[in-house]
């Protein structure tokens, strides 16, 4: 049987205290209580919880020192903030200083409850990556791989047990998703690991000159071949070699690879004697292989040669837990590069990447992170560093049909707010959050438009 989470309610107003203990606890949570954040300091030292929801304003040890002496002894611990809906800036403060989220009184319940399991959720997959990190064992090297969602800790547990063998790898994903990134993990982490890791783009470089590229030619070969070249698959021999989109590889030089692949030897252009060479081949493609063997565009026999084992990265937009951790590297990298001294995002940035659909995909966020970076004027980048990504493309869900020159100003902002809502889940404090009008604005909108609220 699963545990219950533990919850640390820190509120010096008895009443409100008392009603969220019962409130929280009936959603089946274990809750403790601490009147003032001094008291909830001490029982954080005590033993550990899930999760705290704490007041800023209160007598003795505000929210805010209590979050910056809590993080000191823990930084793992989520903590929620409360605070008046006018002390906003008081919850930036916090969220800069380590606060996982911040809720403005009176409470949205539904909100409360969206929080905590999102909260739960983030505890749950930091555990899944510790443990991930613990069965892989201390010498699986994750090559600066970033992700704690379920897609990748799941794609990373498949490499750990591919890379001990010799197998054939095929990575498919879209562009931008780090598929050199992860060829170099199963390298890294192969027996293979003391040799060479070579890597060539085989749509980069023309048909005519490819042969010479891969297997290398003799002086005199061709034109301009005025010395012998070692090819990729002799350079790597020992180690790995890795073909970036290997669909784009002409049939002519598919009929070459797969000989080599299945022979275990090569001959140089131009060249008689036969070589052999150890290579373990990792091939990727941001194209539908089985749709390009099926039209014939691809050899079925060197398919099956190098799809001997198939790793999709999922695109950022289907692992958005992500995004957080990924900004926060390339920020911190940025930064340190470019000798700006920026300590963050806002809630209002973090927003912002979250809600986008990154079809560049996590090369696209680190080029956005990098040009909000340079051109950062104040230490905590915001919604207005990251403008360019909406222009760029936006969700689906986003797509505006309100954009009519024709329509009312009424009504579009009707269907502005309508679709607000529609994208919170109707949560109506979140909605007018993101609008930036109070709950009580918001409601007369809607009363005034005839809906329901």
């Amino acid at each position: 049987m699963t545990p219950k989470r533990t919850v640390l309610v820190v509120d010096d107003d008895d009443t409100h205290r008392t009603m969220l203990k019962t409130l929280v606890g009936g959603w089946g949570y274990d809750v403790e209580e601490a009147d003032d954040g001094s008291t909830a300091i001490a029982k954080v030292e005590e033993r550990p919880f899930d999760l705290i929801l704490m007041d800023v304003r209160m007598l003795k040890v505000s929210g805010i020192e209590a979050l910056e002496r809590i993080k000191a002894f823990n930084p793992a611990i989520p903590i929620t903030i409360m605070t008046a809906y006018s002390s906003v800036e008081t919850a930036v403060e916090a969220l800069k200083k380590g606060a996982y989220d911040y809720l403005t009184k009176p409470l949205d319940f539904d909100k409360l409850r969206l929080t905590l399991e999102r909260a739960m959720e983030h505890v749950r997959l930091k555990e899944e990556n510790r443990m991930l990190k613990e069965s892989l064992g201390k010498h699986f090297d994750m090559q600066n791989i970033i992700g704690r969602s379920r897609a990748m800790l799941s794609l990373l547990e498949t490499v750990a047990h591919v890379a001990t063998s010799e197998a054939t790898v095929m990575i498919t994903g879209e562009s931008g998703t780090g598929k050199e990134l992860i060829a170099g993990v199963i390298h890294y982490n192969s027996p293979r690991k003391d040799g060479p890791l070579v890597k060539i783009n085989c749509a980069a470089i023309t048909e005519t000159l490819l042969e010479s590229e891969l297997f290398g030619h003799e002086k005199g070969s061709f034109t301009g071949a005025d010395r012998r070249k070692e090819g990729r698959f002799f350079q790597a021999n020992k180690g790995s070699l890795f073909l970036d989109e290997v669909s784009e590889m002409p049939l002519s030089m598919q009929v070459k690879l797969l000989r080599v692949l299945q022979e275990r030897e090569l001959t140089r252009v131009g060249g008689e004697k036969v070589i052999p060479v150890d290579v373990r081949v990792i091939a990727a493609t941001n194209k539908d292989l089985d749709d390009l063997k099926n039209e014939g565009a691809f050899r079925e026999d060197l398919y099956y040669r190098l799809n001997v084992v198939r790793l999709e990265i999922p695109p950022l937009r289907d692992r958005r837990e992500d995004i957080p951790l990924l900004a926060r590297h390339f920020l911190d990298r940025f930064a340190s590069k470019n000798n700006k001294d920026i300590k963050g995002l806002t809630p209002g940035a973090m927003d912002r990447l979250i809600r986008y659909n990154w079809p560049g995909n996590v090369r696209e966020l680190m080029n956005a992170v990098e040009r909000a970076v340079v051109l950062a004027r104040t230490e905590y980048l915001d919604g207005q560093d990251f403008a360019m990504i909406h222009t760029a493309a936006k969700p689906p869900s986003e797509t505006s049909s309100y954009a009519d020159p024709n329509m009312p100003l009424e009504a579009v902002e009707k269907t502005a707010i309508l679709r607000m809502l529609d994208s919170v889940a109707g949560n109506k404090s979140e909605a007018a959050r993101r609008l930036g009008i109070t709950r009580k604005t918001l409601h007369q909108k809607l009363k005034k438009y005839g809906v329901m609220d």
